[in-house]
């Protein structure tokens, strides 16, 4: 996957990296989801760590996003 992430940053204004990013995010979004639909207590202590994830991947998208903008 680093792979990946150096080609597409390596050839400037290609998506690559921005749909990279969105799908990675999409895939939390549901992995969280489906946590939180089988669990009643999700995330019993976690919340943080759920937290800080969310926003690393929304932030590295919208980041992937100007970058491939260019």
């Amino acid at each position: 996957m680093t792979a990946l992430l150096l080609a597409a940053v390596e050839e400037e204004g290609s998506p690559a990296l921005f749909y990279t990013a969105g799908i990675l995010l999409a895939v939390f979004a549901v992995a969280i989801s489906a946590a939180g639909l089988r669990r009643s207590r999700f995330p019993e202590g976690g919340a943080r760590a759920v937290m800080v994830v969310s926003v690393v991947l929304v932030v590295f998208t919208m980041a992937a996003a100007v970058i491939s903008s260019g």
